[in-house]
């Protein structure tokens, strides 16, 4: 039997892929194209909230006061300056009046009420010169949208004596959409040539660098499409389209950047193309299978969640991991082989004068040291481990004690630019109004039974009593009555989901009524919203963590590695977090990054950012630690294979995580406060956990838990033996290393290793 088919789980896959490339490229090429017409308009059906769980009772309230009481849960306000003639002025009353009319008149509006009609003081300005008409528009968010889209342009500027500004709820979501699909633009024109480059830089070949790119494009729009299909029966936030482009160009370049490099390093070693992909394919596809797997698994936690933001990032996460992986194990390979050795073509070095010749490669004295830097970095770690070790820790540590500190709250139009009109428009009722017509806390009424009487105004007077004497209330309105509903507006001391009001919201649910009581608004909501992650957070760290044990435990078949992998990967995100304290509640740097700080960080926030770095941080583990057994199952040196392993990926991670990180870069430079909080978060750590964590943490703890790194009772050893998966070929599910069967050692210092880094030298800088 041929070599290419020698691995009975593994050769079927490999004829498959290497028996019809160009079908298979063909094949590709009409699927995209069909995503792209599948996917077209689905930014257009995704929304811009799903924070609150459907299930609470806060979204219970909301749902029954829209119902029942349209008016008093308005979503549109505008903003009407009358200048020095000042809201009272006869004349500035008239026109307010006909704006009334004409938005009454509206299809879809309902519930219009102004200062003109009511005098209520919220409505009107502490100078006299802005007051304002609310309104809601009726729908789900995607009609709301197409509702304001129709009507703004009437009403927006100038009406005689006054001008008219656009906000509210309705209007934050319409600008949100709108700033986040022209930031993704922004971000991929500004990350892929930028990564282009950087791939250039490490391939040396425009062909290879090109491989990659077109892998992470076919994820993308494979995702769109299948987020298009999700849309028409479940609700997807807008975000998820940011982690659709992060994901599928980093994961894309990281799993080609695996693959191509074994490729190439195949080739070097003498073998024919179509034997380099056979052994590529059981080698690195193993292990980008295995790490697609680990990172699907991280995101899928999110599904438990009961909110539609962290389960929209799943969906998109899940697919685009997946696509990723599908196009890096089938297309790839079929693109390697008929380009065969043309994937060093069009060596870009040359051009600065770099480029060297295949001949006289191996004589090359960079070439020779290939890699040998990171060779002696892990030498190095490795001889004052525990002082690496413990300082490693030590500095992650102190990095993540701002998190400590976490205020959670709920997004509002400050995630918005400072320009935007909806930010500005609400900024002016922050700082000008007495109070706010979409704050407060609301609380319905309603009948236990139909059977039973509607509560008496003795009833509801007495309620009302109740809730005035609780600590930190201000003033109560109401109650509004509507046959068996009622609901009162209470408002609290302080900002609208400051600690007083999520207290207020815990005792008003405990006030003893005569009636069913529900309390809503936005520190309901996010009293509710931290509720449902506690309650759901065991969970999605159980899933995590022991499909993490399992997986990384299949892998490298030692029962401690695992348990190190769930540790270390932990450890690599503390910088994340105690930055996003730091900076974006504390409000450091907020100048710079041109952002408003709100003091509090979006509750679901952490939970993402958390499922998505662990998941890159396994990725990075995977490669690492699959070439650290392959070694280790060829020699049976423990501490060889650690360097052997750095010295094979430690330049490939390095460059991963740049190029990732310039994609989050990209997506950090959107002007929506929560997507440049996720992709300068993820930056940071897939950074910290490629340069830090994996080049210093692993290697030392590696060596200070010596040979029992690879420990295992028997009976999970026999398991692995039939189960497990490894990149190695010589020895993979022999049960024992090749040093201790008779097979001969392979090291990074043998003639065969020494010719094929040589040889890669030649064709990939930096050892990558």
């Amino acid at each position: 039997m041929s070599e290419v088919n020698s691995s009975p789980r593994l050769g079927g896959w490999t004829r498959f892929v290497t028996a019809r490339p160009r079908l298979a490229l063909l094949t590709a090429l009409v699927l995209t194209a069909l995503a792209v017409f599948a996917g077209s308009g689905v930014a257009d059906r995704m929304g811009a909230g799903g924070w609150q769980d459907p299930a609470a009772e806060s979204s219970y309230a909301t749902e029954a006061l829209e119902r029942e009481f349209p008016a008093s849960q308005p979503n549109l306000l505008l903003l009407v300056d009358a200048g020095r003639a000042g809201v009272d002025d006869p004349s500035v009353a008239a026109e307010a009046g006909r704006l009334v009319s004409r938005l009454s008149a509206e299809e879809g509006v309902t519930g219009v009420g102004s200062y003109w009609q009511t005098k209520a003081p919220a409505l009107r300005a502490e100078d006299g010169r802005q007051a304002l008409i609310a309104a809601r528009v009726e729908g789900d968010e995607k009609t709301t949208s197409e509702t304001l889209k129709r009507i703004a342009p009437d009403y927006r500027g100038a009406h005689g004596p006054l001008e008219v500004s656009i906000g509210g709820p309705v209007a934050v979501q319409q600008e949100m959409t709108e700033t986040i699909q022209e930031d993704l633009l922004r971000a991929e024109l500004i990350a892929l040539p930028i990564t282009l480059v950087l791939l250039v830089m490490v391939f040396g070949s425009a062909v290879a660098a090109l491989l990659p790119l077109g892998v992470g494009i076919i994820a993308i729009l494979g995702t769109n499409a299948v987020l298009r299909g999700i849309t028409e029966f479940a609700d997807v936030s807008v975000f998820a389209q940011n982690l659709t482009t992060a994901l599928g160009l980093g994961l894309a370049i990281d799993y080609a950047l695996f693959i191509v490099r074994r490729f190439r390093e195949e080739l070097s070693a003498g073998r024919e193309v179509r034997e380099a992909v056979g052994a590529t394919l059981r080698t690195a596809g193993r292990t980008v299978l295995f790490s697609a797997l680990t990172v699907a698994v991280s995101l899928a936690a999110m599904l438990v969640f009961p909110q539609y933001f962290l389960r929209s990032f799943a969906y998109a996460g899940i697919a685009v991991v997946l696509l990723a992986a599908l196009a890096a194990l089938i297309l790839l390979p079929a693109a390697l082989m008929l380009l065969g050795h043309r994937v060093n073509a069009l060596d870009l070095r040359r051009l600065f004068g770099r480029g060297r010749g295949r001949e006289g490669a191996a004589d090359d004295p960079a070439a020779a040291k290939s890699g040998a830097g990171w060779a002696r970095v892990a030498a190095v770690v490795m001889r004052r481990a525990p002082l690496f070790a413990i300082g490693t820790v030590g500095a992650l540590v102190l990095l993540g004690l701002p998190f400590l500190g976490v205020k959670f709250g709920t997004p509002d139009d400050r995630q918005l630019p400072p320009t935007a009109e909806s930010h500005v428009v609400q900024q002016k009722i922050r700082d000008g109004f007495p109070g706010s017509p979409t704050g407060g806390l609301e609380v319905i009424t309603e009948r236990a039974e139909a059977s039973e009487a509607a509560p008496t105004p003795a009833q509801y007077a007495q309620y009302r009593e109740r809730i005035s004497a609780l600590p930190g209330v201000v003033r109560v309105d109401g109650p509004v009555v509507s046959g068996a509903f009622a609901y009162f507006t209470v408002l609290p001391e302080g900002e609208a989901v400051g600690e007083q009001a999520q207290r207020l919201v815990h005792e008003l649910r405990d006030v003893p009524a005569p009636f069913e009581t529900s309390v809503t608004g936005r520190a309901a909501v996010l009293e509710d919203s931290k509720d449902a992650i506690a309650d759901r957070l065991p969970l999605a760290l159980g899933i995590i963590v022991v499909a993490t044990l399992l997986l990384v435990f299949l892998l490298s078949g030692s029962v401690l590695i695992p348990l190190q992998a769930v540790v270390l990967n932990a450890l690599s995100l503390t910088a994340m977090f105690g930055a996003v304290v730091w900076v974006f509640q504390d409000g450091h740097l907020s100048g710079l990054l041109a952002f408003t700080s709100t003091g509090d960080i979006e509750t679901t926030l952490p939970v993402l950012m958390f499922c998505i770095a662990f998941g890159l941080s396994m990725d990075y583990g995977v490669f690492l630690l699959s070439r650290i057994k392959e070694e280790y199952d060829r020699s049976g040196d423990h501490e060889q294979a650690v360097r052997f392993g750095l010295q094979r990926t430690g330049g490939l991670i390095t460059a991963a995580a740049v190029i990732l990180a310039v994609v989050m870069v990209g997506i950090g430079t959107s002007r929506v406060t929560n997507t440049k909080m996720l992709g300068l978060g993820i930056a940071l750590a897939v950074l910290m956990d490629a340069m830090v964590v994996r080049s210093l943490l692993v290697p030392s703890v590696m060596k200070l838990m010596g040979r029992s790194t690879w420990w295992a009772p028997r009976p999970l050893r026999r398991f692995h033996e039939r189960f497990g998966l490894s990149e190695g070929e010589a020895a993979a599910h022999s049960g024992e290393p090749a040093g201790k069967s008779g097979a001969e050692p392979h090291t990074a210092h043998g003639p065969t290793a020494e010719a094929a880094t040589t040889e890669t030298a030649d064709r990939d800088p930096a050892g990558v």
